[in-house]
């Protein structure tokens, strides 16, 4: 290439891309003006690689022009797309404008979630009783969760079918909050007053009335001459606070390796009042094991089972929250539908 080509094709890429980036109406052909104008492949960039081949006076001429055709492009390209901007800005707000008259939008307010809400009245009725709030891990180990509550290591309730261990060996999602009650006593002479929230774990069909991940609260009473009859008084207590004066209470015979005597606690139906219906079957909702510390947990933990008696009792948060909302189905808690949670906003 000869200086004079150069020159000649320096002056028609210069006027050649001016003439592009006018007619450009979008930022797409903006762009494709640039490549063709100052692009590798382009004669511009042909005459940029061919400077180094011109005598030195050339080649110092040459490289200003370019310079200066490089500059009054690339000045043409920012004032363009500011050009374009602004008409892109334009037209949005023109198709899209927004009407200051209209009333606004408030946030929806958030809330506490329902079984928040019922864990709290519940440890609520429990402190005013006297008792205090204890918490423990949810990762347990054998010993507090199966061996100190008097469940043997033959137990169907310790099989990998039943309960959900981790990967360190004798550790396992705790299934239920009475693990806490052995810390306590461990920790503490009697007397003892606690209550227990929290959740556990246990490898349960889901259906309307069982989940594998629950809330529990569990009671523990360790005292000199405590006596079924204050397990079932507590019990009928907590439950006209919770679900009313007219509701009924029961406790039925039943079976808990760390209980003795073992009961279920059962409050009449809030759908059927007790008659029999598809919710609750046979008039009775279940809400929780119950019964009497069996002497060889209270052993366990150090205590004198000739001098101390103690009842415990565990309640599911879910059930609880069933009967005292009217819910049918234990899954709409943990399913997420902001249209069921809405209902429970200033319920606490």
């Amino acid at each position: 290439m000869e200086p004079g080509d150069a020159r000649r094709i320096l002056e028609e890429e210069r006027a050649r891309g001016l003439d592009m980036i006018a007619r450009a109406d979008s930022l797409e052909d903006l762009e494709a003006a640039k490549v063709s104008v100052l692009g590798r492949k382009a004669r511009f960039s042909e005459v940029q690689r061919s400077l180094g081949s011109f005598a030195d006076g050339d080649r110092r001429e040459l490289g200003a022009e370019a310079n200066e055709v490089r500059a009054s492009l690339g000045a043409a390209l920012d004032d363009r797309r500011a050009e374009l901007d602004r008409d892109a800005e334009a037209a949005l707000l023109s198709g899209d404008g927004v009407d200051i008259t209209l009333p606004g939008r408030r946030p929806r307010p958030g809330s506490l979630h329902p079984l928040t809400i019922v864990e709290q009245q519940m440890v609520e009725v429990f402190t005013r009783m006297g008792y205090r709030v204890a918490e423990g891990p949810e990762i347990e180990d054998e010993w507090h969760n199966f061996e100190a509550l008097n469940i043997p290591p033959d137990h169907p309730a310790r099989t990998l079918k039943d309960s959900l261990y981790v990967d360190v060996p004798g550790m396992l999602l705790r299934t239920e909050t009475s693990a806490v009650q052995i810390r306590t006593m461990e920790s503490q002479p009697p007397p003892v007053y606690v209550v227990v929230p929290g959740r556990v774990y246990r490898r349960e069909a889901v259906d309307a009335s069982h989940l594998s991940v629950f809330h529990q609260l569990e009671c523990l009473a360790v005292d000199e001459g405590l006596s079924l009859a204050d397990l079932k008084g507590t019990l009928e207590a907590f439950a006209h606070e919770m679900f009313g004066p007219d509701v009924r209470a029961r406790i039925t015979p039943d079976y808990f390796p760390f209980v003795e005597p073992g009961a279920q606690m059962a409050v009449s139906c809030f759908v059927c009042g007790g008659v029999g219906c598809r919710v609750c079957g046979n008039g009775w909702l279940e809400q929780g094991g119950a019964g009497m510390v069996h002497p060889t947990v209270l052993e366990n933990c150090g205590y004198d089972a000739e001098r101390y008696t103690g009842f415990a009792f565990g309640l599911g948060i879910e059930r609880v929250a069933m009967v005292r909302h009217g819910v049918n189905d234990m899954r709409l808690f943990v399913e997420g539908d902001v249209r069921f949670l809405e209902q429970f906003e200033g319920v606490a």
